[in-house]
């Protein structure tokens, strides 16, 4: 469950007392900002928390433009480990040009506040995901976009932060490589090399249905219909669904070579 910030919907653990009795994890990402307040709810309902990390203390405040924005994360984190000390939190980060240079702090940042895993992703600048009604146009880019000359002080960070990684395994969830393509992926809206490769399987796997009903194949790609008005089997399973199944190829679409990132399920992966 995602957003926006899925914990302001009123309904939200309506839903995930509707989704449990039929055995379907939920995994929630928040900002934090109001988890001690429904800590309860989330312990009962909720089987995975993830957080936005997007600095230390300072920079993350910052950046959510939130005075105490961390603060009140952390005390909510807290909470939560005091009712349920195996309860799992991890924590996904958006390396962006307000943030990069403290890449290496935010990991150390994660840990001392008890992170289980963190895991990074690059900044989408250019496509309509995550409920925006049109994608960024260049004055915004240029806020959260990594410039060209500033890709040689990134590749430093990867380096910091590739290093960390290797001290204390399991800590970044990312391997070595996707660390790098992070910094391949800035590269590339530069032209010194190709958007990174992602092999992906999203859109026959998993689903995504926004709050209003849109039934997309994943975050990225368009609507294929609503639950509003058809049964998701239905929406999943109409002609021109199954046709963008069958000719899409990731490595081609541009869409998906644009991508942040990407679900890849094995076919033996069981689903509960």
């Amino acid at each position: 469950m995602s957003g926006g910030e899925a914990l302001l919907n009123p309904n939200f653990f309506k839903l995930c007392e509707l989704l449990k009795p039929h055995k379907i994890s939920v995994v929630l990402l928040t900002t934090g900002l109001s988890v001690r307040k429904h800590a309860y709810d989330i312990i009962k309902y909720v089987d995975e928390l993830i957080v936005s990390l997007d600095g230390d203390e300072h920079l993350h405040d910052q950046i959510r433009n939130i005075p105490q924005a961390f603060r009140k994360m952390k005390e909510g984190l807290d909470f939560i480990r005091f009712l349920k000390p195996d309860f799992k939190i991890t924590a996904r980060t958006v390396i962006h040009r307000m943030n990069y240079q403290k890449w290496p702090d935010i990991v150390q940042t994660a840990r001392s506040i008890g992170i289980q895993q963190i895991s990074f992703l690059p900044a989408d600048v250019s496509s309509h995901a995550f409920n925006r009604q049109m994608a960024w146009e260049t004055p915004r880019q240029n806020e959260v976009l990594i410039q060209e000359g500033e890709l040689p002080e990134l590749i430093k960070m990867v380096n910091k932060v590739v290093i960390i990684s290797r001290r204390h395994p399991g800590l970044v969830a990312e391997s070595d490589e996707k660390l790098y393509n992070i910094y391949r992926y800035y590269a590339a809206f530069y032209g010194l090399n190709p958007f990174p490769f992602k092999k992906c399987n999203a859109p026959w796997v998993s689903t995504v249905i926004e709050a209003d009903g849109s039934v997309k194949p994943c975050f990225f790609h368009e609507s294929m219909g609503n639950i509003r008005d058809k049964s998701l089997n239905d929406i999943l399973n109409t002609p021109e669904a199954i046709a963008f199944r069958k000719i899409l190829k990731t490595g081609q679409n541009e869409t998906c070579a644009r991508c942040v990132c990407s679900l890849n399920l094995p076919p033996s992966t069981r689903l509960n």
